[in-house]
């Protein structure tokens, strides 16, 4: 069976059926991959095998916290390639190891794990990207990107509502199928935001 660079957590979906569909979700700054979790029996997702992979370098304020790479201001500092590096060959591997295509896989992330959604996700072709509370590393040169779905609270002042209106309209500009909702909340996932989020995954069905 084949290895992953990176750790995990899985949950498969309550079904008889063996599950045909992935699901891949990455936790934000200073979380682990055990923070969405939780989320994956509230998507009520029949046939979906739930993957949390769990970013390789230490939070240096947070115990058990992890990240993708250091931040401040929104300025990139070290560990983004060597994870850009580790999650596209994570993905790459998902297929052998899970027995389900990439075209019938979803990405999503949450606020810098949203962030390596669009990153990588942007180059794989997959059934579809969510990003929730996220923004963009930088410009996307990616063409036939897969349809995304972006979620952001107009009270966020973590990652501010700007960069989200600044990501829809550089996807737009990339001929990508946006679907793009803003919620009266802050830099979290309500219930409202997961009811979308189950509304877009199962509408993805008739592209893959």
């Amino acid at each position: 069976m084949t290895s992953l660079p990176l750790k995990f957590r899985s949950f498969q979906a309550s079904s008889s059926k063996q599950p045909d569909r992935l699901l891949v979700a990455l936790h934000g700054w200073g979380a682990n991959a055990d923070d969405l979790v939780s989320l994956a029996p509230m998507l009520r997702l029949e046939n979906y095998q739930f993957i949390f992979p769990e970013a390789p370098f230490d939070h240096p304020n947070v115990p058990d916290g992890k990240m993708w790479y250091d931040l401040q201001d929104f300025e990139v500092k070290a560990g983004l390639s060597e994870s850009q590096t580790l999650l596209t060959e994570f993905l790459e591997a998902l297929p052998d190891r899970m027995g389900i295509p990439l075209a019938n896989t979803v990405l999503m992330g949450f606020s810098q794990g949203g962030a390596m959604t669009l990153d990588i996700g942007s180059r794989f072709p997959l059934a579809g990207l969510v990003c929730l509370s996220g923004y963009l590393h930088g410009e996307l040169s990616a063409s036939d990107l897969p349809p995304v779905m972006i979620a952001h609270g107009v009270q966020d002042y973590v990652v501010p509502i700007t960069a989200a209106r600044s990501t829809r309209d550089r996807l737009l500009m990339l001929d990508a199928q946006v679907d793009y909702q803003e919620y009266d909340m802050g830099h979290e996932i309500r219930p409202q935001v997961l009811e979308r989020i189950r509304e877009f995954v199962l509408g993805l069905k008739a592209n893959v």
